[in-house]
Order: C-alpha cells, then structure tokens, then sequence
C-alpha cells in the first residue's frame, strides 16, 4: 500500500472518531510536557549539588583535604572572639575533620547489605514461585507495609527491644564463639553502635529489595519456565540458572537504591548507633556515627556558632555524602556494562 493510500486511511479512521482526532492534535504539546517532567530530574540533582557547593564552599576552601583526613570535630569556643583563618571567620579552636563519619556510614551500609540482599532476594523468591497466587497477594501486602513504615518506628523499636537483646545477650554470645575474628572480639558494650544500626538499616531495606525483584520475576514470561522443565530442570534449577540470570539488572538496581536509603537514613540510626564523636568503632558492637544522623544531632549546637562556619561544614558533610552516593550509583552503572546487564 502507498503511503498516500495510507493517509487516506488514517484521514478517513480519525474522521469517524472526530475525538481521538482531537486528542492527535495534542500529542506534541503532550510530548513537549512530559520533556519538561522528565527534565526536572537531572535539574533537581544538580541544583541541589550547586546550592551546597556554593554554601559549603567557605568551609571546603578552608577546611581542604584535612575535612576527609583527619577526625576531629571541635566547635570551637561558643564564648570566644572570633578569628579570621584566611579571610574566613571561625570560633576560635574550631576543627572539623569527617573521616570517622565516612567510615561509619560505609560500615553501617555494608552490614545492612550483607543482611538484607540474601533475605531479600530469598523472599521476592519464596512470594514469587513457591507462595500461591491468593496468599501471595496478602504476604506481598505485608511486605510493602513494611516499607512504609516511618524510619523514626524502626529506631523506636530498635530502641526498646534491639538495644536490650543485643547487649545482654547476642553481643556476649558472638564475643564467646568470635571472638578469635577480630571484629567480633573485645568489649560488648551496652547494645548502641555499630550491629545495632546495620540490623535497623538491614530490616528497613529488605521490602524495597524483596518488592523489586518479586515484581521482576513475577513478570517473566511462563515460556521460560515451561522450556526449563521441558528439559528436566528442576524449581530451583530454573529459578536460579533461568529466571535470576535474566534478572541481573534489576536486582542491582534494586541493591543501588537499598544503598541510598541506607546511606541518607538518619533518625532511626541517630536512636540506635550510640553518636560516637571523633572515632570509629573498635569492634561490631562499638558506638558509631554516621554522616546524615551526625549532622541532625549536631545542627542544634551548630546554630550556636555565631559565625555560621559550624552550619557550613555541617552543609560540606551533606555535599560529601551526596558525593558518595553519586560515586555509588556510578560503580553500578560500570558493573552493569561489564556484566552485560546494561545491554538489556
């Protein structure tokens, strides 16, 4: 058929449906909007990494790479005359160095991903191929109700019962039987630090990762799963040799995006993790800080600060952290193009 022939056919089908015509009119306008929708995104990112770039910059100038170096964070003396440190004014004593904050908030995150990445890929499998299809839907419920729960409960909770459990009882049993590991030797503590804040953190990302990857495999065509047992593959051999391979870009993304949570979380670990100030934690029970808890606990005192430097470096923690995140996302991307996962 020619391609007048054509036309005239699309003429003469939208003539007969004079609303669908009238809806053609506007698809470049509505194509033009969701352009604009779609390029808020990138807008936001990086008006964001501007504003703290510029806000933080007075302290990124005068703080240098000692910010990332050292960690000592010292307000300064709230009473004392303020000095000039290179055209900047500070309170006199003042340091501030982040380098326990940094390594607190990668331990605290990479506990919670070891926790939670197999006791989420293993639940998004258990809802997806063993769990019929009328109790799948009500436990799938209770999952995503998991994932709506404030952050600031799970720090409650972690308060009440984590804290208590842990520093009478799972702390001195792990010292007992590991502690020939030297993560797992030495004092116990009280129960606030390092475990408690991953165990926290790993409950608050498992829905998000057992959701992604559910959704994922429950939408992989049943062709897949017949050709397997055609072939005498069991369950488990299709799942894990058919159906996960095929699924390796998703469940990254789903572990990026369990990583930003973790990494951005504040109040449900400021409530668990002990705010340890100026060191990292000696063992898995000791207290710990993390970069986005830090700058929620210390705002208060930072207003203090009658030069504004203090609220500066606090901004300079929030520029490292988004810093971080994007270097993250970016290991993903360059995982996924050597894994082949990009292609598809």
């Amino acid at each position: 058929m020619s391609s007048l022939a054509l036309k005239a056919s699309a003429d003469s089908f939208t003539a007969r449906r004079p609303r669908l015509a009238r809806l053609l009119r506007y698809a470049p306008r509505f194509r033009d909007l969701l352009a604009v929708l779609g390029g808020t995104i990138p807008f936001s990112v990086a008006g964001v990494l501007v504003f703290l770039t510029i806000y933080a910059w007075p302290a990124v100038t005068l703080n240098g790479w000692s910010f990332v170096a050292g960690s000592q964070w010292n307000l300064g003396n709230a009473y004392g005359v303020p000095v000039l440190r290179n055209g900047v004014s500070i309170l006199p004593g003042a340091h501030y160095a982040i380098l326990f904050l940094i390594g607190g908030t990668l331990l605290t995150t990479a506990i919670a991903m070891f926790l939670a990445v197999p006791v989420g890929v293993g639940a998004a499998i258990f809802l997806a191929e063993a769990v019929p299809s009328r109790a799948r839907i009500w436990l799938s419920l209770f999952v995503e109700l998991l994932a709506a729960i404030p952050s600031v409960v799970f720090g409650l909770w972690g308060y009440a019962v984590l804290i208590p459990l842990i520093g009478k009882h799972i702390a001195p049993a792990m010292s007992h039987w590991f502690g020939w590991i030297p993560l797992f030797g030495g004092p116990t503590g009280s129960g606030y630090g390092l475990l408690t804040a991953g165990l926290v953190l790993s409950l608050m990302i498992v829905p998000l990762i057992t959701v992604t990857l559910r959704d994922a495999i429950v939408s992989q065509p049943d062709s897949l799963r017949e050709t397997a047992a055609a072939l005498g593959a069991t369950r488990f051999e299709t799942i894990w040799y058919v159906i996960m391979p095929g699924l390796r870009t998703v469940l990254i993304g789903a572990c990026v995006l369990a990583i930003g949570r973790a990494m951005g979380e504040t109040m449900a670990v400021l409530m668990v993790s002990g705010n340890a100030l100026g060191a990292l934690p000696p063992n898995i029970y000791g207290p710990v800080s993390t970069m986005a808890s830090f700058i929620v606990s210390q705002l208060d005192s930072a207003l203090a600060d009658s030069t504004g430097f203090a609220i500066r470096s606090l901004a300079e923690i929030a520029l490292a952290l988004c810093l971080i995140s994007i270097v993250v996302n970016a290991l993903a991307r360059l995982l996924l193009s050597y894994t082949g996962g990009g292609r598809t």
